[in-house]
Formats: structure tokens, sequence, C-alpha cells
């Protein structure tokens, strides 16, 4: 809904990077902009992170944003992050696709997650994550949910990884 993709550009906003993967590049062709209510842009801006193999198009409407494209053509995702942490990027919004959230979530890098939840059921095989490299209940990722919020139609829910307690 709309009070939900607004809060999303806001999220966009309050990080220093936006990072996707080239197969959302290619699927959506989005311009990763912060933008506002009325589709202007917002005065903070994330810088672009592409991952993958695959050559951002010349025409991506990525190629046009306030700031300069980074496109990371491996999938180690350490590696990424060092390099950010090098360019003074110190926090990070991956919004997707389910290829690169599945490897956040897999190597234990993604540190608050988002969940938008609309009243809308959808079909077919576009999932929000892939394979989290969990296959049995015991291997299971714990969250601890941090908030819940209505956002018109929707709800947000935000969870942190689960702290096991130190014995």
């Amino acid at each position: 809904g709309t009070a939900a993709r607004q809060h999303v550009h806001e999220q966009r906003a309050q990080h220093d990077a936006i990072v996707v993967g080239t197969g959302t590049v290619f699927a959506d062709d989005p311009s990763l902009t912060a933008r506002g209510d009325g589709g202007e842009l917002l005065t903070e801006q994330p810088v672009p992170v592409v991952v993958g193999t695959r050559e951002v198009p010349a025409g991506a409407r990525v190629r046009q944003h306030p700031h300069e494209l980074i496109q990371h053509a491996d999938h180690d995702l350490p590696r990424l992050l060092a390099e950010l942490w090098g360019r003074g990027i110190r926090s990070v919004f991956v919004e997707g696709g389910p290829t690169l959230a599945s490897a956040f979530l897999r190597a234990g890098l993604a540190d608050e997650l988002l969940v938008y939840i609309a009243p809308v059921l959808l079909g077919g095989d576009r999932l929000a994550v892939a394979d989290v490299g969990v296959d049995t209940i015991g291997a299971a990722h714990h969250y601890t949910f941090t908030s819940v919020e209505t956002l018109g139609e929707d709800i947000l829910l935000t969870s942190r990884p689960h702290q096991k307690e130190s014995r």
C-alpha cells in the first residue's frame, strides 16, 4: 500500500547505501532512490550498490541515480561490506531480491528484518527469500520482534536475530 511504500523510501533515506542483486536490476529496472509522496527526491539519498556478475546496462535507471553506482562483481558479502566500510558507508539497506536477501540471511549478516505484510495474496514462484540454509527445525533462524506497526492496511514487523543467552 501507499503508506508501506512511503515507509520503504524513508528507510532508504536513513541508510548510507541500498543493495540489490543484478536479478532485481534486470527484472524491475529500479532507480534505487529515496522519494517523497509526490515522487520528488528526498534530500538524503543512499548510494546504489548492485551485487552480481552481470554488467548493469548503460540505460538502466539506477545509472541516473544522484550517486555513482557501485557494482560488486562477486558474491563475497563480507568482502562487499568491507569495501563499503572503506568508502565510509556504515549502514546498508538490503532490498533484495530473494537470492541476495537469502545470502545475507544465510551468512548471518542481517541485523534487522523489516517484513511488510499486505492483505493481498499472490501466487507463483516469486518469493521474498529463497534458501537460507535451514533444513531442519533445529537449524531454524530465530528472531525477536522489536515492533509491530500498522501502515495503512499493511503491517510492518520489525525483528532482530534472537540472542542466545550465554552460560
